[in-house]
């Protein structure tokens, strides 16, 4: 009888609060969607560089809920779900609307259209995410790969010509035009739906000869953030569009060695 009534007791306890290591990542994953929605009100109120920093916001909490939630042991199918809606919002929406709001707005019945497909792509790569979680462990060969192009650098692709044009208004005849930033919202839309192999830093282990150099180049990463940020966030970008044919070498490579074993 005493072990009845403590398990009632336990049960309610569990009904009537729960663990902060379980809230705790869900916090962190509002505010990047909270980072998310404020950049749609500074793209609706013309406020470009206030929109482009709240859409990096988000992906920074973004990039910290999955490892506050691994650190805490606090994962649950709920901030899974949480999270991919606010991806969707920080990521598929947001960047869609500054683009718009920045140069297809004018573009006569297809301007949106182009917004909408970034938007559509978003949420097909989210719903493939989320199923394969449910889905047979992948190969070896894909544990440092993600299949196609990952939320948050799709968002900062989309959103690169604006931060260029922050530094190099001379050319924003180009990269403002109608033809580039909707091809560009066309090719990103393709890269994130596609199984194109990505690189991914999950489960990246650094050998031990690395890990001065390493501090070093995000101490020099830093200081150019402070001194010139749109133009490192832009290269930085850059960098990782030149990584993604380096990645599918990489990954055939691997996947030839797997098979041959």
């Amino acid at each position: 009888m005493q072990r009845i009534n403590k398990q009632l007791q336990i049960s309610r306890e569990k009904l009537t609060s729960i663990s902060f290591r379980k809230i705790a990542p869900n916090i962190v994953t509002m505010l990047a969607l909270c980072a998310g929605v404020t950049s749609i009100r500074y793209s609706i109120s013309a406020e470009w560089m206030k929109a482009v920093l709240c859409i990096f916001a988000a992906a920074f909490f973004d990039g910290l809920d999955g490892r506050v939630a691994r650190m805490l042991k606090g994962s649950t199918k709920f901030g899974a779900e949480l999270d991919s809606l606010s991806d969707f919002v920080s990521f598929g929406v947001a960047p869609a609307i500054l683009l718009f709001q920045w140069s297809l707005f004018d573009l006569p019945k297809f301007g949106w259209f182009f917004c909408l497909l970034m938007s559509i792509g978003m949420a097909m790569r989210l719903a493939r995410f989320n199923t394969m979680l449910d889905e047979e462990p992948q190969p070896e060969y894909w544990q440092h790969f993600f299949v196609g192009v990952p939320a948050p650098a799709a968002a900062a692709i989309a959103i690169m010509p604006v931060m260029i044009s922050f530094d190099f208004p001379e050319i924003n005849y180009i990269i403002k035009s109608h033809a580039f930033c909707a091809t560009l919202l066309c090719v990103v839309s393709f890269l994130m739906v596609s199984r194109i192999p990505t690189f991914s830093t999950k489960k990246l282990k650094v050998p031990t000869y690395l890990v001065l150099p390493i501090m070093l180049c995000v101490v020099l990463f830093a200081s150019f953030i402070i001194s010139q940020p749109w133009l490192t966030l832009g290269i930085m970008t850059l960098a990782y569009i030149l990584s993604i044919p380096v990645g599918i070498w990489v990954f055939l490579k691997e996947k030839k060695k797997f098979e041959a074993k």
